[in-house]
């Protein structure tokens, strides 16, 4: 493996040290062992700018299952390195936050780093990764570690709801993005995202291609919490601050808009992906924008604004599709869009890692969160304050701040829109610019909301648990880091022209930004639309902001609410498992066979009807002998004995007669493997039995009762033995290729090296199924074992 490989999988070695190094070291915050890594994965990126700022692209390899064309493909491009750097860089930061936010004696600090690390080596495979299956590994990867780093506090209701609901909407939409990975890997026949691209011409004119782009959409909103998939997102903001800092501001929302963008130049020039992702941005942006006001927790003002801001560029790549339509550079002003998508996600890591960092700091020093309970902190906690104003009012879109370059950008974008003739633009595209502008409003409404509620105004101590005073200065690093940023992309928004977002817009659209292809962010562009469109912004933010209009929120009844429906859906589902458990689940073991039985012979039996699928074709049977027919008759009396046997050990005699009659099928048939193996499995079967029947109780004698005929049975048992009769001769009667046992035959001894044939089909062969079948019942040994060690210690640990 290349030292790429080894960047990617350097968090989750360190994550197998990390509880040692807690052990170990008690008296120093883990964190400091933790941090050295983001920093060093952060310098190691970095090399690689002046590669993709020359448009260079760097390819490294590694084996997987090359039989099914999945190998371990990292690459860096543009694009790549834009997230890698976002994750290593905002993830140091965060470690760093972390160490002075989490306390080393009340917290589980092994079990948090552990996670965290987790999280950032799954996202950087994600972003990283050119195969899509081990992309799409890597995507689960991070619901499952996002899911325990928001349950952190496990012991929390609303903790476990969180996490809960942000796994199950997640993993809802990756399991059909991976649907929609392998219809893109039936339609190009490989699971390459490059080649994938290569063909995107040919892939558009397939009768896949719109189940396709459905399903690798549904993936992606659901996990950058596009509409109506958003609600799981205030719900994680029961995490830690640094959690919701870096996961729900700089990573894992931002994997949706990432596969988006990755995807774009293969959807792209289709209408319904223009439609879809620019009209799904827009109404996230307006819902999260407008949903924002009515919040009375600080966490929770932010987590909606952060569907806002992510359905802003969500939109922002929507639109930029449209430049696919166009072959002039020069006369394309719909390439913006793409740029003003790349610039607004690198502003929006910035502004808002810092205030949800300032917004634990106010809860760690305050004791709340509730902004009806703060106010007046501006003079106790003035470098906080002055943090908080640059990130609100980036966020706003103020000058002279990075956000108010990109919000322009934003808004530009929409108003060329209007220009736009092709989608039919001419009818509904009016209404992008007027929701922009819409939504934008209730953007400086709650940008304002965040900054002057919790620091202006009266101050209320008797409302606050803690007396409130300045952060430790260790706590006030890292989001001042990020402050500075906020200025200084602002002020000089070109030192990223070149060197990041031209090489982040080219890994989105390829076949436009080239070499003649130019960035060039500039504070003023005279008296265009989109400055008119800032001016009524503030003028009506502020004019809102002062009245009273914002009690109009609080009149949507929670009870129609989207999470209403997911809770009643939740709770169905619940009622309908619990009922079905009452229903099926008696105790009764005669009672679960009754239902898998029935259910095997209605199944099947109808199957094998409606399909026609029976067929008995004798040409191809062996001959039947005297022998044959012999042990047959032994195993059919043998079977029935079973039934009238009056003790267990008659019982357990008969039953192993009947495996060691089978044996003899073996032998006869010339397959001293299988016989052999088949008389190992029935001695240590018959002396199970006879281990386990020792310590139950005598059977009653039933001398004077009669065994009576019951018709349900015969005739279960008659439907399951004709069932398995007709499949077994119709399977061998439909032979569609040939049998794979003359390959083992051949190929047994050549290329396993072994004479026994079984034994190398089994450890050999099908060695990973043999694997984890030893796995599954190492893992039922182990619980076994601890049933009875808790029966013998009476439920309680000894230890």
């Amino acid at each position: 493996m290349s030292l790429l490989h080894w960047a990617v999988l350097s968090p989750f070695l360190l994550a197998l040290i990390v509880p040692i190094l807690y052990k170990l070291f008690r008296q120093i915050h883990t964190g400091w062992f933790v941090l050295i890594l983001p920093i060093l994965l952060f310098t190691y990126f970095s090399r690689f700018i002046s590669l993709t700022k020359q448009g260079d692209i760097v390819m490294e390899s590694a084996t997987w299952i090359p039989s099914l064309g999945i190998d371990v493909d990292f690459y860096v491009d543009g694009l790549g390195l834009l997230f890698a750097l976002l994750i290593t860089g905002i993830g140091s930061l965060v470690v760093l936050y972390s160490i002075f936010y989490l306390s080393k004696e009340k917290e589980k600090l092994n079990q948090f780093y552990v996670f965290l690390l987790l999280f950032m080596g799954a996202m950087l495979g994600v972003v990283l990764s050119d195969n899509l299956i081990v992309l799409y590994s890597f995507w689960e990867f991070t619901s499952l570690s996002s899911f325990l780093l928001i349950g952190y506090w496990n012991e929390r209701e609303r903790s476990r709801y969180g996490a809960q609901k942000s796994l199950l909407i997640t993993v809802l939409g990756g399991l059909s993005m991976l649907g929609g990975i392998i219809l893109l890997s039936i339609m190009g026949n490989t699971f390459s995202i490059r080649e994938l691209i290569a063909q995107s011409g040919e892939l558009m004119d397939h009768s896949l291609f719109v189940p396709a782009l459905l399903l690798v959409l549904l993936g992606a909103f659901t996990k950058s919490a596009q509409f109506p998939f958003h609600i799981w997102l205030p719900d994680a903001m029961e995490a830690p601050t640094p959690v919701s800092a870096y996961l729900h501001s700089a990573t894992m929302v931002k994997a949706g808009i990432y596969l988006v963008a990755r995807l774009s130049p293969v959807f792209a020039e289709s209408g319904l992906w223009f439609w879809l992702v620019s009209i799904a941005g827009l109404i996230t942006l307006f819902w999260g924008s407008f949903f924002a006001i009515k919040q009375t927790d600080l966490k929770g003002i932010l987590a909606f604004s952060t569907i806002s801001q992510l359905g802003l560029i969500m939109s922002l790549l929507g639109l930029g599709a449209a430049a696919l339509h166009y072959e002039t550079l020069g006369e394309n002003i719909y390439l913006a869009a793409t740029v003003a998508a790349v610039f607004h996600l690198i502003n929006h890591a910035t502004f808002k890692g810092s205030l949800f960092m300032v917004a634990g700091i106010i809860d760690h020093e305050t004791g709340t969160r509730d902004i009806r309970k703060l106010g007046g902190l501006m003079q106790l906690m003035p470098i906080t304050f002055t943090v908080a104003v640059i990130g609100a009012f980036s966020m706003a879109g103020l000058p002279p701040f990075n956000g108010f370059l990109s919000k322009e950008m934003f808004l530009a974008s929409m108003v060329n829109v209007l220009q736009l003739d092709i989608f039919n633009m001419e009818t509904w595209g009016a209404l992008f610019p007027v929701v922009a502008w819409v939504a934008s409003v209730f953007t400086f409404i709650y940008s304002m909301i965040v900054v002057l509620k919790p620091f202006t105004g009266k101050l209320q101590l008797q409302l606050l648990e803690r007396k409130p005073h300045e952060a430790p200065a260790g706590m006030l690093i890292s989001p001042i880091i990020l402050a500075s940023l906020v200025i200084i992309f602002g002020i000089f928004p070109n030192l990223l022209s070149s060197s990041i977002i031209k090489p982040a817009v080219a890994g989105i659209q390829p076949s436009l930004a080239g070499p003649d292809f130019r960035v060039h962010i500039a504070f003023w562009h005279g008296f265009e639309p989109e400055v008119w469109m800032t001016i009524g912004i503030i003028a009506f933010g502020i004019l809102l902001y002062l009245s009273k209009w914002q009690k109009v929120t609080q009149w949507i009844p929670e009870r129609i609410s989207l999470n209403a429906l997911y809770d009643n859906v939740v709770r169905g589902l619940e009622r309908s498992a619990s009922f079905v458990m009452k229903v099926l689940m008696t105790g009764s073991i005669r009672t679960y066979l009754l239902s898998i039985f029935l259910f095997f012979i209605f199944s099947l039996g109808f199957t094998l009807y409606w399909k026609d699928a029976f067929k008995l074709d004798t040409g191809n049977f062996a001959p039947i002998g005297i022998y044959e027919l012999v042990l047959a008759g032994i195993i059919v009396i043998g079977s029935v004995a079973i039934l009238f046997a009056r003790s267990r050990l008659t019982s357990i005699i008969i039953l192993g007669a009947v495996g060691y009659t089978i044996s003899l099928f073996f032998v006869l048939l010339r397959a001293p493997d299988l016989a052999l193996t088949q008389l190992v499995i029935e001695t240590i079967s018959v002396s199970l039995f006879l281990l386990c029947f020792f310590h139950l109780p005598l059977m009653a004698s039933r001398k004077e009762e009669r065994m009576t005929f019951k018709l349900n049975n015969a005739m279960i048992s008659i439907g399951v033995g004709v069932i398995v009769t007709l499949i077994a001769l119709s399977a061998h009667s439909n032979k569609l290729f040939d049998s794979i046992s003359s390959y083992y035959l051949e190929n047994a001894y050549k290329e396993a090296g072994g004479k026994n044939v079984v034994n190398v089909i089994l450890v050999d062969f099908r060695g990973l199924d043999t694997m984890f079948e030893i796995t599954v019942l190492s893992i039922a040994a182990l619980g076994i074992f601890a049933m009875i060690k808790l029966r013998l210690t009476g439920g309680k640990d000894k230890s």
